[in-house]
């Protein structure tokens, strides 16, 4: 009887889910700017697939509340962040800003969930998305809010070496962290 009753606490589960998903596609088909095109997720994978769309849906989507205090938005963003991760394949593009906000976002939204696993995704996106000073400063800060003083130093040091661009976030990071700062970057410098 108890495995029958977990069965049916799953499946209800699974159904109330893809019920918020079926809710969250048609609160966004209707608020969507008609002009934009870009549509909802299911829109976004069956035609274009791309960051740009995804990045624009996904920001959409936190702008609904604040996740550090709204632990069920959090769950949703992490859930669709997950799924933007999936369904982009990172071979074909890496060399994409809107890619590469997409994986640290995802990163930084994790953190509030379990920091191990931050880290994870923050290392995955600093090997997909090499040229983009902001995945490496990202990176950094974490280590840094970490109290990873050296793999902070480490990080921003290697970004420099493999060329990240724009160089002069990466040393206005590096001033910064030699000043002891607890913020790579201020939000002007960003």
């Amino acid at each position: 009887i108890a495995s029958i009753m977990n069965r049916v606490r799953d499946l209800r589960n699974k159904y109330r889910n893809e019920d918020n998903v079926t809710d969250e596609l048609n609160c966004t088909k209707m608020s969507a700017d008609t002009t934009d095109n870009s549509g909802t997720v299911n829109q976004i994978m069956m035609t274009t697939n791309n960051p740009e769309d995804w990045l624009c849906f996904l920001l959409k989507l936190e702008k609904k509340g604040i996740p550090q205090m709204d632990v069920s938005l959090l769950n949703r963003l992490i859930g669709r962040y997950s799924q933007a991760v999936t369904a982009l394949p990172a071979e074909k593009h890496s060399q994409d800003e809107n890619y590469a906000r997409i994986l640290v976002r995802f990163a930084e939204l994790k953190v509030l969930q379990d920091p191990e696993e931050a880290r994870d995704q923050f290392h995955l996106a600093r090997l997909n998305c090499k040229k983009f000073a902001f995945v490496h400063v990202a990176f950094a800060q974490f280590e840094l809010s970490q109290g990873n003083v050296k793999k902070c130093k480490h990080l921003l040091q290697k970004a420099v070496e493999c060329s990240a661009v724009p160089l002069e976030m990466l040393e206005t990071a590096l001033q910064n962290f030699h000043l002891k700062k607890k913020q790579l970057l201020s939000e002007e410098e960003k």
